[in-house]
Order: C-alpha cells, then structure tokens, then sequence
C-alpha cells in the first residue's frame, strides 16, 4: 500500500481547540487496585481450564494461544515486573530506553502553543502508560518547558497493580500541584476503550511506549486509537523493533537478549520467565514496514517511512496522523 502524504506539523501544534477530559474513574487505594487484581486472578485460574470452541489464537512470546489465555498471561507478567519496570527497561535496552523516551516526547513537544492557539488545552492518553514513564514526561514538557497548564494527561493500562506504581510515582516525581491535577487514570482494555467510557473524537494525541506488542489484537487497538482521536489529532508509538538492517549488530544484540536478559531477570528480580517471554514478544513484533502498514490500514496518515529508526533499529518511533477528513 503506498503511503499517503503526511499532515504538516501544524497538526501536532494545533491538535486541539476545546479541552476533552475522560473523568477519573478510581478513587481506590493502592491496596485495594491490588486486591481487585487478585481476585482477578483467582477468578481466572478457576475458568482456565478449558477455552471456547473456535477461540481465535495468537502468539504468547514463541507459544500459540487463545486470546483470553494470552490476556491472562500477560497479565501475570506485569504484575509480576510492576515494581521493576524501569529496571526491566534498563535490561532491554541497556538503559537506552530513557535517552529514547525523552526523544518520544520532545520529537511530539505536548503543549507546544501557536500565536493563532495560545496555551492551548490538550488531552493526551497514554495508553499502556502504568508506571507514568511517559505521562510524566509529557506533563514536564508541556507545563514547564513550553508554559502551558492547559495540558492534561490520562495514564491508562489494563494492570491495575502497574496503574498502583503509577499513582506512587506521580506523589513522588511530579513536583507541581497544576501537572498532578492535570492527571489522571484509567483501567481499560487498549483493544475497546468504548467499554471505559473514552468517547468517539475525545483525545488530541495517543502515545503508547512499549506496550503495544504486548496486546491481544493490535489491529483492534489501533482502529480504537482512530476512534478516539479528534481529526488532525495524533497516533505516537515507541516499541521495541527489528535491526535487521545491521547484521553484526542485529546478531549481538538477539544473543544478549536471549542469552542474557532472562538469566539477569532470574538474578536481579527472580523472575526467568517473565522477561524470557518480553525477549520473545519483541522477536514476534511485525518489522517497522508491517506496522507501519498496520497503521495505515487503521485510517491513519503517514509520510516518509511512517517511522523513525532509533539506535539501528532496536526500537522506532512510529506516527500517523487522523486525517481532517476521510477519504
């Protein structure tokens, strides 16, 4: 599919006129957003013995799954990895992940005003975003760094016990009063956000930073993405990616990630199996080319490539913008 003309970069400076607010749905403590993911998890160990005939499958690192096993499992995973995230992060991508998250969010510059829209409201959502990595990021840039409190920030993920490390940080690494008011979270499925309440044309710009190769139907979750983006409003992706365009270094980097990381995880937070399984869901990633047709197959629009290689290609940043009107 050839890929069409990309919107200027006005779009990303005027996403937005009106303010779009999703409401925050939690008012639980830590504690309790645990004790609802352990119920969960007792509730599924009783169902898992068996799926629905038909099920659809899909991949689970290198394993064959149903949907509903895949979600459950992936599940596990983090809240297994909550409380290590970043240092899961530093593990794959020896500790570049940071360098690139700053790049993610500066190459989107949230916030960023126009003489025509100054300080104009915006609302990000930050999908698969538990642990704030990201959001906080974008609150630092848009109210410090281009002056523009009209910023507001809602953290969503699926793992209640990620959403928790998220509400930690946010008291901790968020200094001013206006960035903590202007976030918020949500519990919800990437794949429906309809069923969280996130109304059609609601969002300005979507970011997901190493989250999306871990959803059950990925098609599903970028048309949702579409569906709740304003026109002119902005899909960002950050995800780990192929270097096959490097060889030797392609080669280096695979042996250190399925040699290395799984045996550092069982050493440092006693979990194998949990980053053996993030090693294998990179592997399983569609190359850059794939997504990014993904991403057009969704309705989105990109120019050039449709993505922006970082460190050879381990990871890449990926763009497309909902156009004003579909063609």
């Amino acid at each position: 599919m050839a890929a069409r003309p990309l919107l200027r970069s006005r779009a990303l400076r005027s996403l937005s006129s009106a303010p779009a607010r999703i409401s925050r749905p939690f008012s639980a403590s830590t504690t309790r957003c645990l004790q609802q993911q352990q119920q969960q998890q007792q509730q599924n160990a009783t169902t898992s013995s068996g799926s629905s005939p038909g099920e659809k499958t899909t991949h689970f690192g290198f394993e064959t799954v149903t949907e509903s096993e895949k979600t459950q499992r992936v599940a596990g995973v983090f809240t297994s990895v909550a409380e290590s995230y970043d240092k899961m992060n530093d593990l794959m991508s020896f500790g570049w992940h940071r360098i690139w998250k700053d790049h993610f969010v500066t190459s989107l510059s949230p916030g960023l005003s126009s003489p025509s829209h100054p300080q104009a409201p915006q609302h990000i959502l930050d999908i698969a975003g538990g642990t704030g990595d990201i959001a906080f990021r974008h609150l630092h840039h848009a109210h410090v760094l281009n002056a523009n409190p009209n910023v507001a920030v809602t953290i969503s993920d699926i793992n209640p016990a990620m959403l928790a490390v998220g509400r930690q940080r946010a008291a901790e690494r968020l200094p001013l009063a206006s960035q903590r008011a202007a976030l918020s979270f949500l519990e919800a499925d990437a794949t429906d956000l309809r069923a969280a309440g996130v109304p059609d044309a609601s969002v300005d710009l979507y970011t997901v930073a190493f989250g999306i190769r871990n959803f059950t139907d990925i098609p599903a979750a970028l048309r949702e993405a579409y569906r709740v983006l304003k026109p002119g409003g902005v899909f960002a992706c950050l995800e780990f990616s192929k270097a096959d365009a490097h060889p030797l270094f392609n080669a280096v980097y695979k042996r250190w990630s399925f040699s290395a990381i799984p045996l550092i995880g069982q050493l440092v937070a006693g979990d194998r199996d949990s980053y053996q399984y993030l090693v294998e869901s990179i592997e399983r990633f569609p190359s850059q080319e794939q997504f990014r047709d993904m991403i057009v197959d969704a309705g989105f629009v990109v120019g050039g490539t449709g993505y922006e290689d970082l460190t050879g290609g381990v990871a890449a940043i990926h763009k497309g913008v909902k156009p004003i009107e579909r063609k």
